[in-house]
């Protein structure tokens, strides 16, 4: 059966130069992603000969089925190539349901160009002392290492917005950067960054600097997620920054403030339901021992004794554990309907 299925696909491959078998079939089990390869290695050689070096290859299945090949770039160490090959039964011999060898010319183009897009970054950053050492899956936002203390968050979140004009900069006016209205930079600690997974120097950079595992080693622990507002090209400089928490760091910190809310309330509102939902937490400027946000919350409670479309809200400042700092402010009114919530800043 198994030999059967591959003469099929062989047959498949040379109609149409691409394409591969991943499913033998009920009971059959999956195949490995050897033919796969050898596969997008044909159709590599025959449309761009001599600059394609497949390097690597995993199956998508059971997320989306077909398998993704990843390919080297030989005159330029910085792009990763990355070709997906369908192997659903409607789909066989195409690459995401497409012809193949338009999808592969796109897939180099856009290899090219995302390697094009690091060198930018990577150029503007490294002028202005900030290694970049991780990207985003995309190609952002870039992860570059800073210890910020209260001490020091002003300056480095200063020479990162720096770094950030320069980037705006040379990235060009017609660009999607240069016509942004923000951009964002994680700084994550000097201990976290020296532990990280750094994979092989022989990867192209921006497969290397983009692997989920690499992202895990860094994300596992707190971070800082840095914004920068930008108009007309400029870029506000000085910043803002938030902590982003693991999941079981982000639970206790929120339990801790909106337990804590709910108890200062309920002398003026003494069946006060606050919602479990997280709003975006602000550092104060200088500090990062001190953030603020939202905490919602309804006078009464609604269905089942939750609190739903909550109309109310306190802006509460905390401590790095999540306990109230000072006078708690009351919104009200800043929900439209059941619609949009309209927080004013802060």
């Amino acid at each position: 059966m198994a030999g059967s299925r591959r003469r099929q696909w062989r047959t498949a491959l040379t109609g149409v130069l691409a394409g591969s078998l991943a499913l033998l079939g009920a009971g059959c089990g999956v195949v490995g992603t050897g033919d796969d390869r050898r596969a997008a290695e044909e159709l590599a050689e025959k449309h761009f000969p001599g600059q394609l070096k497949a390097i690597g290859a995993r199956t998508l299945f059971p997320g989306s089925g077909g398998s993704e090949v990843t390919f080297a770039v030989t005159d330029d160490r910085d792009a990763v190539v990355r070709l997906r090959i369908d192997t659903d039964e409607a789909d066989r011999g195409l690459c995401d349901r497409k012809e193949c060898a338009g999808v592969l010319a796109q897939a180099v183009e856009r290899g090219r160009q995302q390697a094009e897009d690091f060198r930018t970054l990577r150029g503007a950053f490294d002028a202005c002392g900030y290694e970049v050492i991780a990207l985003g899956p995309t190609g952002t936002p870039p992860y570059v290492v800073a210890e910020l203390t209260n001490a020091t968050v002003t300056k480095v979140l200063g020479e990162i917005g720096e770094c950030v004009q320069r980037w705006v900069t040379a990235s060009g006016a017609d660009s999607a950067l240069g016509k942004a209205q923000a951009s964002y930079v994680n700084v994550v600690s000097p201990a976290v960054a020296d532990r990280r997974d750094r994979g092989k120097d022989s990867w192209p950079t921006v497969m290397r600097l983009t692997r989920s595992d690499l992202l895990a080693s860094l994300t596992k622990h707190a971070y800082f997620s840095a914004s920068y507002a930008i108009e007309a090209g400029r870029v506000d400089t000085t910043g803002s920054a938030r902590v982003v928490r693991p999941f079981r760091e982000r639970q206790e910190f929120g339990d801790t403030v909106q337990n804590a809310v709910k108890e200062r309330l309920r002398p003026a509102y003494p069946r006060v339901v606050v919602s479990d939902y997280q709003w975006i937490w602000r550092l104060e400027p200088g500090r990062v021992d001190r953030q603020t946000g939202y905490v919602l919350f309804c006078p009464e409670p609604g269905v089942r004794g939750r609190c739903v479309n909550a109309d109310d809200a306190a802006l509460v400042t905390t401590d790095e554990r999540g306990n109230p700092v000072g006078k708690i402010r009351l919104v009200h009114d800043v929900r439209e309907g059941t619609g949009m919530l309209r927080l004013p800043p802060y």
